[in-house]
């Protein structure tokens, strides 16, 4: 309505009073829902509602609003805030979550493996003072048939043991008599060089 419009808005802007109208319809209708419902499948609801609001309110500038779109929602900064902390709060705690449950299969590997770690050191263990106990075994045999056949051979090794075990280390101190047993083979070999 031409009339009607240069009238109600003379040289005025339209354009910034359609806007405000729009804004506030907007404004009343998204506070009606919650973010989810705007973003989701009311949208479609909401823009036919806005459209039909914004044309009754601009009839009075001679304008018809043929259709309404809504390109973005933005939130009041405390409501920004508060959607954001708890979108935060909600990650952290997945976050939390995750790591925990991380943390925990990391406790089940370890222990696991603690488990196999010990059973393969048992079973080395096992196995060497079985092996230990053969050869052990083994030597002693031949010691004994060496000894039998030669006592006085098994008699000088056994002082050469005791002369390594006990002599040449800095930190001993032997006070013996020469004349000593322990000598007996230090005597016979100055006996047998003469």
């Amino acid at each position: 309505d031409t009339k009607r419009f240069f009238v109600s808005v003379g040289a005025g802007d339209v354009n910034t009073r359609l806007a405000q109208i729009v804004n506030d319809l907007s404004r009343n209708e998204f506070g009606k829902r919650t973010v989810q419902e705007a973003v989701s499948g009311d949208r479609g609801e909401i823009m036919g509602i806005l459209r039909q609001q914004a044309s009754n309110r601009a009839a009075e500038f001679g304008v018809e609003v043929v259709d309404v779109r809504i390109k973005r929602v933005d939130l009041p900064v405390e409501v920004s805030s508060s959607v954001f902390t708890r979108m935060e709060a909600e990650r952290k705690r997945v976050a939390a979550e995750l790591r925990a449950k991380g943390a925990e299969e990391g406790e089940r590997i370890r222990a696991q493996t603690d488990k196999e770690r010990t059973l393969l050191l048992a079973q080395a263990e096992r196995d060497g003072q079985r092996i230990r106990g053969e050869g052990d075994a083994t030597a002693a045999a031949r010691y004994a048939a060496v000894i039998g056949t030669d006592t006085d051979f098994y008699d000088f090794y056994r002082s050469l043991e005791a002369y390594r075990n006990s002599i040449g280390t800095n930190r001993d101190l032997l006070v013996l008599d020469p004349d000593s047993t322990f000598f007996r083979h230090f005597d016979n070999a100055r006996a047998g060089a003469r």
